[in-house]
């Protein structure tokens, strides 16, 4: 089982939580505010297994039954809310929260509710929690894990100990990625530059086989372009269309934004340590020559317009097209 040391980052978090079962001063409910991939879970998990823990330490043991049981999620008093449709509705939020609550614990110390997906709750669904939070069970501890506090109401953020991912620096998601993931410095550094400090999103993009295709295509693409004809133009951007989604084509805007920025950073300072396209610094070195201070910030606005052109459904060929004149222009 994991300790709180073994997660990469949150340190601010983690502090939070050790220092609460060091004192045993537990609060009642908890939000884990942050995106999906941040590490609430894996937190508010470890928060739980802890809690229910035989030693009463500030990590949980990993021996005892009640730990086997939190990391097997056969824990009797750790309640997973569930939901079925695309909103928590307040008959989930009473069946599986309200109502069986006031059943006391079967073994723990506690009885504990993680509602993933928290600020799905519609209002009745909030307001039927609020009763609980307003006069909770000495023995409960309700854990929101979410993305967004803001669609909940002020009277449970009130009632609730905010805690706030953040962003994991970029070296510890790359050192995590090499040792983890076995994967080259190289590779692992793109992948935590474009996780924008979110572990969990840079580990998918690391298992992604669709994520290296289209950095791949990325790179013919802006490293090939002026020796390209308008018919291989033309197909690569057929290509790339006939292969994305709207998903994908995010990424793919992405990784040129994470292109031109090398080109950026690398005609202004020559510091081939910052290249996150590090071995294509060569290419980027080229363009960083080429290209005037002017024409990279076209090419940034020109991509920002060509996502908002796809929005309002201009074709993508089309919206492809004046991108590459921007991208070729000196």
């Amino acid at each position: 089982m994991l300790s709180f040391n073994d997660i990469i980052g949150q340190d601010g978090v983690k502090a939070h939580l050790t220092s609460a079962l060091a004192e045993k001063k537990i609060s009642h409910a908890y939000i884990f505010a942050g995106e999906d991939g941040s590490g609430k879970m894996m937190l508010a998990e470890r928060f739980a297994a802890a809690l229910q823990c035989d030693s009463e330490g500030t990590d949980p043991c990993g021996a005892c039954l009640n730990c086997m049981q939190s990391e097997a999620h056969s824990h009797p008093d750790i309640i997973y809310v569930t939901h079925e449709k695309k909103d928590i509705t307040v008959d989930d939020i009473r069946l599986q929260l309200v109502n069986d609550i006031r059943v006391l614990p079967y073994s723990g110390r506690y009885k504990i509710y993680i509602v993933d997906e928290a600020e799905k709750m519609n209002e009745p669904a909030q307001n039927a929690l609020l009763k609980t939070l307003e006069e909770p069970p000495e023995y409960a501890v309700i854990l929101l894990l979410a993305e967004n506090t803001g669609k909940f109401l002020q009277t449970i953020l009130s009632r609730c100990v905010i805690l706030d991912m953040r962003p994991v620096e970029r070296t510890l998601i790359r050192d995590y990625l090499m040792a983890e993931k076995q994967l080259p410095d190289y590779v692992a550094n793109l992948c935590a530059s474009f996780s924008c400090g979110c572990i969990g999103k840079a580990r998918r993009i690391a298992e992604d086989e669709g994520f290296i295709e289209a950095k791949d295509r990325v790179l013919r693409l802006v490293c090939d372009l002026d020796r390209m004809s308008q018919s291989e133009i033309s197909a690569a951007i057929a290509a790339i269309g006939d292969k994305n989604s709207a998903a994908d084509l995010s990424d793919y805007f992405d990784l040129l934004s994470m292109w031109y920025r090398d080109v950026l950073v690398y005609k202004s300072t020559h510091n081939a340590e910052r290249v996150l396209f590090s071995e294509n610094l060569h290419s980027v070195a080229e363009q960083a020559e080429a290209k005037s201070f002017p024409t990279l910030n076209n090419i940034f606005i020109e991509l920002d317009l060509t996502k908002e052109r796809l929005k309002n459904n201009v074709s993508f060929p089309a919206a492809m097209q004046l991108l590459v004149e921007a991208m070729k222009a000196k």
